[in-house]
């Protein structure tokens, strides 16, 4: 059964949108390398609930994305789209981390999938 393990907020500033959520719920945010992604942490990590992202607005992002942890990404794809959902960003590395997907749900939400795979790796890159 899968499980909520991450959000995304789409923002348009990054500055305005981290001091937003810092002052106001207490969340710690910082920069995932280079990209365009602030991870988000929240709370007690003993605690129940998800951490999460901020990122920039996009046609993938273009309202709240809630993320799945899945055991077989494929496999989750394939009963998505077989089930009516429309691929949105296929598979693709999260290099050291995991595999990431989106498909539309049949009532239109995007819908994140996620695998943790620490060998994950960009084709050709070697091992992560």
């Amino acid at each position: 059964m899968a499980k909520i393990v991450h959000f995304e907020l789409p923002i348009d500033d990054p500055v305005r949108a981290t001091a937003f959520y810092r002052d106001v719920l207490g969340w710690e945010v910082a920069q995932f390398g280079e990209a365009p992604y602030w991870l988000v942490t929240g709370g007690d990590p003993q605690a129940p609930g998800a951490n999460g992202a901020l990122v920039l607005h996009n046609e993938t992002q273009a309202a709240p994305v809630l993320i799945a942890g899945v055991d077989d990404i494929d496999a989750a794809l394939d009963r998505a789209v077989a089930l009516g959902a429309a691929l949105v960003q296929a598979k693709l590395p999260v290099p050291g981390v995991g595999w990431s997907a989106y498909v539309r749900d049949p009532e239109g939400n995007t819908l994140g999938l996620f695998q943790d795979d620490p060998a994950a790796a960009y084709p050709d890159a070697g091992p992560a």
